[in-house]
């Protein structure tokens, strides 16, 4: 049994100590492509200066950003693929979910900064990555929050104080909810800004959603 798959992008590398665990923890560690430099650079602040140093399992995608030394030092650990119909961070989930048996759960990390095209194309993966692969736990983690997504009506347990934004592609969906400041029940949901910076006012926030839909949910 797997369990979790942490998945490096050439994002902004995380330096707190919660997703700088998640990483440390994981079971299997994946890096997109040119984020295993940073990896590398990063190892002895994920693992401790007197730690055994960790090897990635996986280093992943067209491999056009990833340093030489690397590639030359890991190339039994390199997946080389070509297409440029998805970016990286598609081709290192597809091959978690299809290739690496009894995944509970994915977290990815440098999914944003540095760019903001590539963060908006990130986050609007993970509304995708929901729909081909329904039931499985994906997250985004930074150290500035975390973006999942949820499909059907339920609840966050975030604790009250709790920053949280609702985005959705979905100009037909109406979310009704409890325990946020400002109600959602008549949010028109045709500009991404409609239900952002929004804040807990329970530790449990309930949505209802009038039909099944991918909702990105950030929590800062």
């Amino acid at each position: 049994m797997t369990g979790t798959v942490a998945i490096i992008c050439n994002g902004e590398f995380p330096r707190k100590p919660y997703p700088l665990y998640l990483i440390r923890t994981a079971d299997i560690i994946i890096c997109c492509d040119g984020a295993a430099a940073a990896y590398f650079r990063n190892m002895k602040r994920i693992f401790g200066p007197e730690s055994p140093e960790r090897q990635p399992d996986v280093i992943i995608g067209d491999l056009d950003s990833l340093p030489h030394s690397i590639a030359g030092k890991f190339g039994g650990r390199l997946i080389h693929i070509a297409e440029q119909e998805t970016n990286d961070l598609s081709k290192a989930v597809n091959y978690a979910v299809s290739e690496i048996p009894g995944i509970s759960k994915i977290l990815i990390f440098g999914a944003s900064g540095k760019r903001e095209d590539h963060t908006i194309g990130n986050m609007a993966l993970l509304m995708e990555f929901a729909g081909k692969y329904p039931g499985l736990d994906i997250s985004a983690v930074s150290d500035y929050g975390t973006a999942f997504v949820i499909t059907e009506s339920g609840e966050i347990h975030c604790g009250e104080g709790r920053s949280v934004s609702i985005f959705t592609c979905d100009t037909t969906l109406r979310i009704k909810s409890s325990g946020l400041e400002w109600p959602t029940d008549d949010v028109v949901f045709d500009n991404w800004w409609k239900a952002t910076l929004n804040r807990a006012s329970a530790d449990t926030v309930r949505l209802e959603l009038d039909h099944p839909a991918p909702v990105l949910i950030i929590l800062n």
